[in-house]
């Protein structure tokens, strides 16, 4: 039997050796959660370094702009604060009263408004006063109604706008004259006038006139289709023709009558001219071309010629009119510029941008004959 010391003795031997073992089990377990810990972060190291280098390494997909990589950082709280500090862009809206569709000439300078509103990005509002000084006052308080930018108008008549372009200037609004003057005894009620120079449209007439029949003697009798009554093309038209053709005493005007710039009313008073003058006349001068060619269906109904036994001379530069021209029927066509969409637009935008603008902006033209209509015949797009 071992004593009791002995036994003493193991015991504390054996307590020794399971303290060492529980010492040991305790700092394996420490190791081991060390290690764990370690291989925890490294491998977090590794994903975070990965993920970092997959995202300056990817490249945009689509049309994704390159930035919008940098925008993905940014919360949703922020982006919000970004996209309040934006301005609003604001469209502009332009009000357009135009003054009617009775020709080939007034449809294309629609479309032309039309289409240069819609490159500019311009809203137009768009209304037809038919011929109706009237109506254009209401489609003018309509416009005044919903908050236009600007207003632009092509007026039927040259009187009596005084009072509702008060109206506008009392809502701040500004406005641009198109095509047709108005007689105006405050300049301040408009911007600018865009358009053609009627006048000077009338003499290039005249003097196209004084060249043809330079070898011819004796007395030159004429007819005159004007436009609408009152309408600024009519008055400066007439005007600048007669001061041209002052030159040549014999020179007289026969008959004048307005047609209202369309071909039905063109042959209808043409008829009545032939009618009460015959082959006494020599020469027809249009204001438009609408009515030339109205008139030229009226000389040929009589058996004459037009272009020989009378010079038709014209307004308008249309592509019929250059027809006629090339088969001989229209001996010259002074040109007025319908395209005035681009000129207006570019107004508008140099108004909002708050730019002086002249008081006339005057579109350039010429004047077309016999010798030149074949080539510029391919050129017209109205």
């Amino acid at each position: 039997m071992r004593s009791i010391k002995e036994c003493q003795k193991k015991f504390k031997n054996e307590s020794k050796n399971n303290e060492s073992k529980k010492q040991r089990k305790k700092k394996y377990e420490g190791i081991k959660v060390i290690v764990s810990r370690s291989v925890f972060f490294a491998i977090l190291i590794v994903l975070t370094i990965s993920g970092i280098i997959g995202c300056e390494s990817a490249e945009p997909t689509g049309s994704q702009p390159a930035f919008e990589k940098e925008q993905t950082l940014i919360s949703v709280k922020e982006q919000a604060e970004v996209e309040d500090t934006q301005p609003i862009k604001h469209h502009i809206r332009l009000g357009f009263s135009q003054l009617g569709s009775e020709s080939d000439w007034r449809l294309a300078n629609t479309n032309s408004i039309r289409e240069a509103a819609r490159e500019a990005g311009i809203q137009l509002l768009f209304e037809n006063a038919e011929q109706s000084q009237e109506k254009q006052f209401e489609a003018v308080r309509y416009f005044i109604e919903q908050g236009v930018d600007v207003i632009a108008i092509a007026p039927v008549v040259e009187t009596g706008w005084e009072a509702i372009l008060q109206e506008v200037q009392e809502a701040g609004i500004p406005v641009l004259i198109i095509d047709r003057k108005m007689e105006l005894s405050d300049p301040s009620l408009y911007v600018t006038f865009i358009g053609s120079d009627f006048y000077e449209e009338g003499v290039m007439a005249g003097r196209y006139l004084l060249d043809k029949m330079r070898d011819r003697p004796g007395e030159i009798t004429i007819a005159e289709l004007r436009g609408t009554e009152g309408a600024s093309p009519s008055i400066d038209r007439g005007a600048g023709f007669r001061e041209a053709i002052r030159e040549r005493a014999e020179m007289t005007i026969l008959a004048s009558e307005p047609a209202d710039f369309t071909q039905a009313r063109g042959k209808e008073v043409m008829k009545s001219f032939l009618e009460a003058h015959g082959s006494r006349i020599d020469v027809l001068y249009a204001h438009n071309d609408d009515m030339a060619l109205g008139a030229i269906e009226a000389v040929e109904e009589v058996g004459l010629k037009p272009g020989k036994d009378i010079i038709i001379i014209s307004v308008d530069g249309t592509r019929q009119a250059f027809e006629m021209m090339v088969q001989g029927k229209i001996n010259a066509v002074v040109e007025c510029n319908p395209m005035l969409g681009p000129n207006v637009m570019q107004a508008v935008l140099e108004l909002m941008e708050g730019r002086t603008l002249p008081k006339r902006i005057i579109t350039p033209e010429r004047i077309y004959t016999e010798v030149t209509a074949e080539r510029e015949l391919n050129n017209r797009i109205y």
